[in-house]
């Protein structure tokens, strides 16, 4: 049984990259912000011992977001940023602001997947694996996405 000490050891630990991901998938702040929360809470209140932790939460924190989206009875529109300047590299706001707005177009599924390949870093295989699709399935969303941003970008 993990104590709160461990859970928020965990949460030190992955809460940051579970919220990029999260609002990668829901385009919201405040809602990423409500899914990492309730995924932490009902471990907490689970009281189980998690058999690789990372694993988990984000699968936990994707099963949130989809979840949320479901109940949506409304499209969210925010004006928060999706991505952050890199620290010590370049930053052009203009560029970012253009690949966000093209961010927000792409349906949440695709957004997901160009998140964990982009900004995670994650392979095709790494993607599928993590969120239970074939692996054509994750490089079809991709290769749909790059389409859509690059028309959006030109």
């Amino acid at each position: 049984m993990p104590h709160r000490a461990d859970i928020g050891h965990l949460y030190d630990q992955c809460g940051a990259s579970l919220y990029r991901y999260a609002l990668m998938i829901l385009a919201d702040p405040a809602s990423a912000a409500d899914a990492v929360h309730d995924v932490f809470v009902g471990v907490l209140r689970a009281g189980v011992a998690l058999e690789n932790a990372e694993h988990y939460l984000r699968r936990a924190v994707r099963n949130e977001c989809y979840s949320a989206l479901r109940r949506r009875k409304t499209t969210v529109t925010s004006n928060s940023p999706l991505i952050e300047a890199i620290a010590g590299a370049p930053d052009d706001p203009d560029s970012r602001i253009a690949i966000e707005r093209a961010l927000r177009e792409l349906p949440a599924e695709q957004r997901e997947v160009v998140h964990l390949k982009a900004f995670e870093g994650m392979t095709f295989q790494e993607i599928a694996d993590t969120i239970g699709e074939s692996i054509n399935t994750v490089a079809s969303r991709y290769r749909y996405a790059m389409e859509k941003m690059r028309a959006q970008l030109e």
